[in-house]
């Protein structure tokens, strides 16, 4: 299967909200009630993908290191689930509650949310403000499957950082790579 960059869109949009099911509480949440006081990130992601394997362990450890520093994490998977069963809603509760997610992980059944927020694989990376505006669009890390780099989240360590601080993220930001989204009928944003 062909990998997928991160489609590389003009920052500064405004994260879209959005009414999706958490599938480990079961509770239906929106952007308002998981943003963080500092930053957002939203990270498309799901179970059987091997990119996103491949990094599950430093994106726990990420939110863990950043949510108390008032950092908002939200997990979504869009796949379709009618031909990738590994990626529904049972499953996908089943894995965080298994991995100890200490971040929502939401289910995207009509695929909206995805496309509204450009979405096109997983793991796709975007940062937000306080204001929930995007600052930064790109990779966790140079690490991949099979290239012997190191699973960091340098990438999105800096730009969390910098928001943190007040600083200004850098502009810098190399696309993430991963299996495509998984559309339904063979859609596309």
């Amino acid at each position: 299967m062909a990998a997928v960059e991160t489609t590389m869109i003009p920052l500064g949009f405004k994260a879209p909200d959005f009414l999706l099911k958490d599938t480990i509480s079961g509770k239906e949440v929106s952007l308002k009630e998981l943003k963080g006081k500092a930053a957002t990130v939203v990270m498309f992601i799901c179970n059987h993908c091997p990119y996103v394997v491949h990094v599950r362990d430093e994106l726990i450890k990420l939110a863990q290191d950043f949510i108390p520093k008032g950092v908002g994490f939200i997990a979504i998977s869009s796949n379709d689930v009618s031909r990738y069963p590994d990626d529904s809603p049972e499953k996908m509760k089943a894995l965080g509650l298994a991995l100890k997610f200490p971040f929502s992980y939401l289910y995207d059944e009509t695929q909206e949310v995805a496309k509204a927020y450009f979405a096109v694989c997983t793991p796709d990376f975007s940062i937000f403000d306080k204001d929930l505006l995007c600052v930064y669009r790109g990779q966790l890390d140079g690490a991949r499957p099979g290239n012997n780099q190191p699973v960091t989240g340098l990438d999105i360590r800096n730009a969390l950082d910098a928001l943190v601080l007040g600083k200004e993220v850098s502009s810098n930001q190399v696309p993430s790579i991963g299996c495509s989204i998984k559309w339904k009928n063979g859609d596309t944003i």
